[in-house]
C-alpha cells in the first residue's frame, strides 16, 4: 500500500495529541512529524518530503494561513481549527479540506478518504499528462476528477501562479487546476491558441471583438501586451480581407 505522508501541526498538546492518535490509526497514512508551532515545521520541510499536513490555522508568530502560503505545490493542507472565520481564506489557497475542531474520527476519516483519491489520482498520471493534449481535446486533473475539456469549448487560460483558471463556453464557471500557463503554451496547438499576456492564452477561433490592446469576451477584457502584440498583430493581418 502506498501511504500519504503526513505532519500535524497545533499548539494545542490536546489537540495535536488527538490529530497524531488518528492519523496513527489510520492505516494508509504515515506520520513522519508532529509540531507544536509552524517554524519547526518549516525547517523540517526543508529536508523532509511530506504529502500531507494537518494544520491548525490560530498560532502564535505564524498562523495556518500564512505558513500555507510559503509552501509548495508538493505540500496539500487540511485545515484544522476551531474558528470558521477562515474556511474561505482556506480554500482559496487551495486546502484539501477544512475541519472544525473538535474534530471526530468519523469527519476526520471522511476528509482522508478524499485526500487520498487526490493522491492515487495524482499517481495514476505522470507529470506530463495534466494537459495531454489530443486532435480535438485534452484531459486536465481538477476537483478529484479528470475532465475532457474540447479545443473548441475553450475561450480563454488564466494563470495564477502555479494555477490554472480555464474558461469554457459550456460551463458557467472556470476550472481551476494545477499547471504553469508555461506548461499549457508548450502542449496546446499553437494554430488554435496564442499568449497574449503573461497571465492568459486565448482561444483564437473564439475571437469575436478587439478594442485596442484588448480582446473582448463578454465583460471580460484580455490584455495585449507588448511582449505579444507582434505576433498577435500577425495573426490578425494574415485574417484581413
Amino acid at each position: 500500500m502506498n501511504k500519504i505522508s503526513c505532519i500535524a501541526i497545533d499548539d494545542e498538546p490536546l489537540a495535536l495529541g488527538l490529530m497524531v492518535s488518528y492519523i496513527r490509526k489510520t492505516p494508509f497514512l504515515e506520520l513522519v512529524g508532529q509540531f507544536d508551532n509552524p517554524i519547526d515545521a518549516m525547517d523540517f520541510l526543508q529536508g523532509n518530503q511530506v504529502q500531507l499536513i494537518f494544520l491548525d490555522i490560530k498560532m502564535p508568530d505564524l498562523t495556518g494561513v500564512e505558513f500555507a502560503r510559503t509552501l509548495n505545490e508538493d505540500n496539500k493542507v487540511i485545515f484544522t481549527t476551531a474558528y470558521d472565520k477562515y474556511a474561505v481564506e482556506g480554500f482559496q489557497l487551495h486546502a484539501l479540506d477544512y475541519l472544525l475542531k473538535p474534530i471526530s474520527y468519523e469527519v476526520f476519516l471522511n476528509s482522508v478518504n478524499n485526500a487520498k483519491k487526490h493522491f492515487d489520482l495524482l499517481r495514476s498520471l505522470s507529470p506530463d499528462e495534466s494537459l495531454n493534449p489530443d486532435e480535438n481535446f485534452l484531459f486536465i486533473k481538477a476537483d478529484y476528477q479528470i475532465h475532457r475539456i474540447e479545443y473548441d469549448d475553450i475561450l480563454y487560460l488564466e494563470g495564477l501562479k502555479d494555477y490554472i483558471k480555464l474558461y469554457t463556453a459550456s460551463l458557467p464557471n472556470p476550472i481551476v487546476f494545477h499547471a504553469t500557463l508555461k506548461s499549457a503554451e508548450e502542449k496546446l496547438p499553437t494554430d488554435k491558441f496564442m499568449r497574449t499576456h503573461r497571465s492568459f492564452i486565448v482561444s483564437l477561433n473564439k475571437i469575436k471583438t478587439i478594442e485596442r490592446d484588448h480582446i473582448l469576451f463578454g465583460d471580460k477584457r484580455i490584455p495585449i501586451s507588448k511582449q505579444y502584440k507582434p505576433g498577435f498583430d500577425n495573426f490578425i493581418k494574415k485574417k484581413f480581407l
